[in-house]
């Protein structure tokens, strides 16, 4: 049954989200009130502050992200809104790892003939530095081709089932069968998932081919700290799963590594679509040696929360998530150096402000309590989130689940949108009572290979057993054309993660205001709700993560 729902497809459709919508959403006066003050200029505003240049693109570390932490902090005392952070204050310190490939490494491959060939770090291969160990030694190491590198067994699936990987370096081809649900299919190449994977069948290294040039990695990789000074997450080593290497290999190398074994390569990749594992062991084998040097330092989650009247239910929190930091300064595009991050993400910064300003000025509290966590360093793998979602200021239980506001794409009419990871609980119905309320269609993810789901903040709360979803845009257009994607991918190519994506681009801020009443109405559902949030029996999330 679960692997027919999968296949079925894990989006929520607007078929579905109404067959689950009980009754239509009404309110009470005063909240209906509240809902109609939201004040596209506040929007506007939150933005323009947090995407001036005196921020220098809010990287973490630096003062003008320190700035961005103390505008958010302040406009939330205005609000009345309390503090939910460390002792009593705003903020939670997050002590992050920046770790950097000294010069020097090396990466040599000695094929099935004994020839040895040195791989071309930034061409054949890209190490990512580990954030645990300042050298890595690892000499001829038997390979092992592990298909997606996926091990699912509930699903039906195993890559490494029948295959011996201990004490081996595992070579994987980023990808999931096409039978996966998308949110399943993204899930499962996270990196993190991968290098569990590999670690829990013995693996010592990971080689990862992807489906472009291998990545830059100038600025090193970041990882987030526990209070005694061990790796608590990252994006690019899982703590304690003994793997040591990690790298990136191009496409090419990994066609030669299967063609060495006699492997179809065409062949080998039609059966992991199709979802028939290809795994077998690989001819020749991997050196690699490296120092890394590390730089610590803090920056700071934002916390906040409204309480709750009712007696019991104020001990539990409905969540509202964004990231505050941005990419800094860098490579000067068209004349500007400074990443602003306007929509990325100081528009979801500015959503989850109004949506607390909507708590707050409630008369009469909702039942539950709502917090507000403005997140460090999602740019760098979602550790601020990670961090918070693994040791929360408020007891870990008592989150019962996160709305995530990340770059909300407010560039034309907010008429339709998808709700990232809502089909997985039982928030489907809640965010399909706010669409009808307001008006706005709701459409299964038109980007589906964009892997969005697991792209953004509300997955670390996912993977600690948390109901959450992400809101973005639909298809939908003023016009009947219905092609927004079309208008969104041409406003990214020329915007995103660009020093372009600064307050005097192209903004909808009606679209904005439309998108904060959606968020609060969803949250207001959860937070009256008698019934916490949970995970649809058999959920592929909640048997892996709710525990």
């Amino acid at each position: 049954m679960l692997f027919r729902w999968l296949v079925a497809g894990s989006l929520l459709s607007c078929s579905r989200a109404q067959a689950q919508t009980d009754a239509p959403l009404t309110l009470p006066k005063p909240v209906a009130e509240a809902l109609g003050k939201v004040q596209p200029a506040a929007l506007k505003s939150h933005i323009a502050y947090l995407a001036d240049d005196k921020l220098r693109g809010r990287q973490p570390g630096t003062p003008g992200y320190q700035m961005a932490v103390d505008y958010v902090s302040s406009q939330l005392k205005k609000m009345g809104v309390q503090p939910a952070g460390d002792q009593g204050g705003y903020t939670q310190r997050v002590r992050l790892r920046r770790s950097l490939l000294k010069p020097g490494a090396t990466l040599t491959y000695r094929n099935g003939s004994g020839a040895t060939i040195r791989l071309s770090l930034g061409q054949d291969a890209t190490i990512y530095p580990n954030p645990e160990l300042t050298s890595v030694s690892i000499l001829e190491k038997p390979l092992a081709f592990a298909g997606f590198g996926i091990s699912a067994p509930e699903l039906g699936y195993d890559d490494y089932a029948g295959l011996d990987v201990k004490g081996k370096i595992v070579v994987v081809r980023r990808g999931a069968p096409s039978t996966f649900a998308s949110t399943v299919a993204a899930a499962s190449q996270d990196v993190l998932s991968l290098l569990q994977a590999a670690g829990q069948h013995g693996a010592v290294g990971l080689l990862l081919a992807g489906h472009g040039p291998v990545p830059n990695l100038a600025r090193g990789t970041y990882a987030a700290l526990a209070p005694d000074g061990k790796v608590l997450v990252s994006r690019s080593y899982a703590p304690g799963a003994g793997v040591q290497l990690y790298a990136a290999i191009s496409e090419g190398l990994l066609n030669r590594l299967l063609t060495s074994a006699a492997q179809d390569t065409g062949r080998v990749y039609a059966a992991l679509r199709a979802g028939r594992p290809a795994s077998a062991a690989l001819p020749g084998t991997l050196s690699a040696t490296y120092e890394v040097t590390y730089q610590d330092f803090d920056a700071h989650n934002v916390v906040g929360k409204v309480t709750g009247s009712d007696a019991r239910l104020r001990r539990e929190y409905v969540v509202h998530s964004a990231h505050l930091d941005h990419l800094g300064v860098g490579a000067p595009v068209r004349g500007d150096s400074i990443y602003n991050g306007a929509h990325d993400n100081a528009s979801g910064v500015a959503t989850v402000l109004e949506i607390a300003r909507l708590y707050a000025g409630l008369k009469e509290k909702l039942r539950r309590s709502a917090l507000f966590v403005f997140c460090t360093s999602e740019e760098t793998g979602l550790l601020g989130s990670a961090y918070f979602a693994i040791r929360p200021t408020v007891p870990k239980p008592d989150l019962v689940a996160d709305i995530n506001s990340d770059m909300p794409t407010i560039i034309a009419p907010l008429l339709s949108v998808t709700a990232l990871g809502g089909a997985h609980s039982s928030l489907a119905a809640p965010v399909a009572r706010a669409c009808a309320y307001l008006g706005i269609a709701l459409e299964s993810d038109p980007e589906p290979a964009q892997n969005r789901f697991i792209r953004s903040d509300q997955y670390s709360f996912v993977t600690q057993g948390i109901p959450a979803l992400h809101l973005k845009y639909g298809n939908k257009t003023a016009d009947g054309m219905n092609n927004l994607t079309e208008q969104v991918k041409a406003w990214r190519a020329a915007t995103y993660h660009q020093p372009q994506d600064d307050i005097n681009g192209i903004f909808d801020f009606e679209a904005g205001r439309k998108y904060v009443q959606l968020s609060f109405l969803i949250g207001y559902q959860l937070a009256q709700a008698a019934e916490r949030p949970k995970w649809n029996a058999g959920d592929f999330f909640g048997q892996r993560y709710a525990k």
